[in-house]
């Protein structure tokens, strides 16, 4: 609040010292002399805009006319810039008289304090009622679009301000809404993915209580990870990577001979980062097409790779890919996620690379 108000004394006193060297200016440029009496009428009409527009911006916060104001009631701070001008006019006229700041003839240079010396006798003599009116007048109509520049670049200020805190209420709604959306997917595919371990568990508790044991352990070291993950929007591939082959090393348990892994990873790619729990989404999803949907074997290839400043994550399985636009949930998430995080520089698709050959490719940007 404190700097916002140094920011407005600043630019009023700044402004209105600007519109006073400009007036000297051309003066200066025009009449190639300035006198004392021409420096006091402007030092006395810089004072008095410095308080009457204060005085106007007042009024206005006072009567909730503060931009950004409604179409409506426009005319009342039509109506105040008038009010002001005009008392601004009609008070510097009233100096100006006062003063003896008119008289041509005063030889200021050599008695600079005469300006300031007066008294009653000498307004009622010197008083011209055709004069004055005709100074009041005329200080009116060059006064008057003073104010109207004032107002107009105090109103302009305010609804740049009033757009700026806008567009950040904007980013930080956006911000919440993504944030939401993310939390709400990740609620999603932790019980979608504990779901389909458990299966896997329960298949093997009748036919090798052993092995039954030994996959319960490499559950628990995959909840103890996806907790952590939980915690965190993006990872490293190298951690998503643990997670995977803990996840594998499950499912190994349950499909024995069948299941054949090769990784192709390049080290350079380890640190780089992607969405927790992505990379395992699509290798269940690999599992449970290349495995759970034909006989025979099958071979899931995890390979990474850095192409054009972006990390590129390959999971090949043996398969036939079904038909387009029958994604579960685990790919529409994967499709969500990526939207929401990365917009339109993230890529995920997934095609028929070979005839018995199913690839789902992600590419997601360096940052």
């Amino acid at each position: 609040m404190k700097k916002l108000r140094s920011i407005y004394w600043v630019c009023q006193i700044g402004g209105w010292v600007s519109y006073a060297l400009t007036i000297v200016l051309f003066a200066y440029v025009l009449e190639k002399q300035l006198s004392l009496i021409f420096i006091e009428r402007i030092f006395v009409s810089v004072l008095l805009g410095i308080i009457f527009t204060h005085l106007l911006r007042k009024t206005l916060v006072y009567n909730k006319l503060k931009p950004p104001t409604p179409s409506s009631q426009w005319w009342k701070i039509f109506i105040l810039v008038l009010f002001f001008s005009f008392s601004f006019s009609l008070l510097s006229s009233a100096l100006f008289e006062i003063f003896r700041l008119f008289e041509p003839g005063r030889d200021a240079a050599k008695n600079p304090i005469k300006p300031f010396v007066f008294s009653i006798d000498a307004i009622v003599s010197n008083w011209n009622s055709a004069r004055v009116i005709k100074r009041l007048l005329l200080g009116v109509i060059l006064d008057t679009p003073i104010f109207f520049v004032w107002i107009s670049i105090y109103i302009l200020w305010h609804y740049i301000e009033f757009t700026n805190k806008e567009e950040i209420k904007k980013v930080k709604l956006e911000t919440l809404i993504k944030e939401l959306e993310l939390k709400t997917i990740k609620s999603q595919i932790n019980p979608h993915f504990i779901f389909n371990a458990l299966n896997s568990i329960r298949a093997l508790v009748d036919e090798d209580p052993q092995r039954a044991r030994q996959a319960i352990t490499e559950l628990s070291n995959i909840l103890r990870s996806s907790i952590q993950a939980d915690k965190v929007e993006i990872t490293s591939l190298e951690k998503e990577l643990a997670i995977v082959k803990d996840y594998l090393a499950l499912e190994y348990i349950r499909f024995a001979d069948r299941l054949k892994i090769v990784y192709e990873i390049n080290n350079a790619t380890l640190q780089n980062h992607l969405p927790p729990m992505m990379l395992q989404t699509l290798v269940e999803n690999a599992i449970k097409h290349g495995l759970g949907k034909q006989p025979g074997d099958c071979i899931i290839k995890i390979s990474s790779n850095i192409e054009d400043n972006k990390i590129v994550l390959k999971v090949i399985n043996t398969g036939v890919l079904h038909v387009a636009g029958n994604d579960g949930f685990g790919l529409q998430s994967t499709r969500e996620r990526l939207n929401i995080l990365y917009g339109g520089e993230a890529l995920f698709e997934i095609y028929q690379c070979e005839p018995n050959q199913v690839t789902a490719k992600l590419v997601i940007p360096i940052h």
